[in-house]
């Protein structure tokens, strides 16, 4: 079932049904993949979204159409690069909110910036679905990823990189579960990563988005290494495999 608002409604994974309205209403539903802008509310900046309550939304069925509309209501493929790389954002928070619910259980401190970072992957969200070849002022002062986020990852990576040991030979993801988890999540987050930079290189999207994903990666490689210490687990290292130790 969908929200409706102004005519226009929304598929739950928050893309749009419709186009957008030329004008962007105080009362326009930003969607779960934007819940930074809908979150952002009285403080929100003129013409950009703010919450409306489902409950008292009408509801419309998706169209199963094999497409999707962008936050600016441009209709593409639910497999264009776009999509792709929104797609992957959702799956490296999800990934996050496992670890992070690994996390707390050994009651690492770090586990507020993790849910942090799930924030800022919402934001990141909503600029890859604003591109800016379709994309007016109101779009893009909604959707807009400033460096805030990057620089305090670079500060979180150079506190827990100082309590670590250096690096002496390749790692293999490992450490207990909690550092294992954080690899995965590394892991996704190259991916994630790899699905934006042909965005940035199109002009489609801000260089800033890159640029956190880039350093979310480290962050999370880094804090694997520190999780594994914190719990005493013992990281395993690469050795080639030697065929004379074959059966």
């Amino acid at each position: 079932m969908l929200p409706e608002v102004g005519g226009v409604a929304r598929d739950l994974d928050g893309s749009l049904v419709g186009s957008a309205p030329d004008e962007l209403p105080g009362a326009w539903l930003c969607g779960d993949w934007e819940p930074a802008l809908a979150c952002a509310g009285a403080s929100a900046p003129a013409g950009c979204c703010v919450p409306v309550s489902r409950a008292a939304a009408p509801r419309a069925w998706k169209t199963g159409t094999g497409f999707s509309s962008t936050f600016t209501g441009e209709r593409r493929p639910k497999d264009d690069q776009v999509f792709e790389a929104v797609g992957t954002t959702d799956e490296l928070s999800s990934a996050i909110g496992f670890a992070l619910e690994l996390v707390a259980e050994k009651g690492h401190p770090f586990a507020e910036e993790l849910q942090k970072i799930q924030c800022s992957l919402q934001d990141v969200g909503s600029a890859l679905a604003t591109p800016r070849s379709s994309a007016r002022e109101a779009h893009l002062r909604c959707a807009a990823f400033e460096a805030g986020p990057i620089l305090e990852l670079e500060q979180w990576i150079d506190r827990y990189s100082s309590q670590l040991p250096p690096l002496t030979a390749f790692i293999l993801p490992s450490g207990g579960k909690s550092s294992s988890a954080l690899h995965f999540c590394r892991a996704v987050c190259r991916r994630a990563e790899r699905r934006v930079v042909p965005l940035v290189q199109m002009g489609e999207t801000d260089a800033n988005v890159a640029k956190f994903l880039n350093r979310l990666s480290d962050y999370l490689f880094t804090l694997a290494r520190y999780a594994a210490m914190k719990e005493g687990n013992q990281e395993k290292i690469y050795k080639k495999n030697d065929p004379s130790d074959r059966a």
